[in-house]
């Protein structure tokens, strides 16, 4: 990330951080685009943007329509357009594809992943995570938090690297993180607060924001 401010109480570690933001799904439960929905006045994936640029020098917004998001607040993140795969039915195909087009443009170590539809997300706490990415095992492919479902695939880090196992993984027709991040070591990470990973996917969760 490149940034130590002395007596800030901000810490940061000492590698560069890319941060990849997934706005590419359906919104099919919520009725409506999750990431336009407003919170307080701000809508949710600007939200989640303005908290990765807090963490990363670099933002990607991967989405399959670009254009619709262009009149958010979203100063110094750049666009990936979401590019259906050949023997694709629909234009989405689920936030793993998604990541995969991301990360191939990603040129640091570490990527943060993170959903837009995180209205408690916490920057103190992403920027902790980022503090532990030094001492993350080699063979480990990503740091994620974990719960009794399995792990967190988004809001969470991963390596670069991770990518040719990935797409070998995609072009098998896997499409689960689940399914693949079973396969590969991966550091936990600590969750003082599991609220944090509260997502929208309906009307009936807006109204615990």
């Amino acid at each position: 990330m490149g940034k130590n401010e002395e007596g800030s109480g901000v810490r940061f570690t000492c590698c560069k951080l890319t941060a990849i933001v997934l706005a590419g799904g359906n919104s099919s439960r919520m009725g409506q685009d999750k990431a336009l929905i407003p919170l307080q006045g701000v809508p949710l994936l600007q939200r989640v943007c303005d908290i990765a640029k807090g963490c990363a020098d670099t933002v990607y917004v991967v989405t399959s329509w670009p254009e619709r998001y262009q009149d958010l607040l979203l100063s110094g993140c750049q666009f990936i357009q979401e590019v259906p795969l050949p023997s694709a039915s629909t234009q989405t195909h689920g936030p793993l594809v998604g990541f995969a087009q991301g990360l191939a443009q990603v040129q640091t170590e570490w990527v943060l992943l993170l959903a837009c539809d995180l209205p408690r997300l916490r920057v103190e706490v992403l920027e902790e995570w980022a503090t532990r990415l030094d001492t993350v095992g080699d063979d480990a492919i990503a740091a994620l938090a974990h719960h009794p479902k399995g792990w967190e695939p988004l809001c969470g880090f991963y390596r670069r690297r991770c990518l040719p196992q990935l797409l070998d993984f995609i072009n098998q027709g896997g499409r689960s993180f689940q399914e693949w991040l079973q396969q590969y070591p991966v550091e936990v990470l600590p969750l003082p607060e599991p609220e944090m990973l509260f997502n929208c996917n309906t009307p009936e969760d807006l109204t615990l924001t």
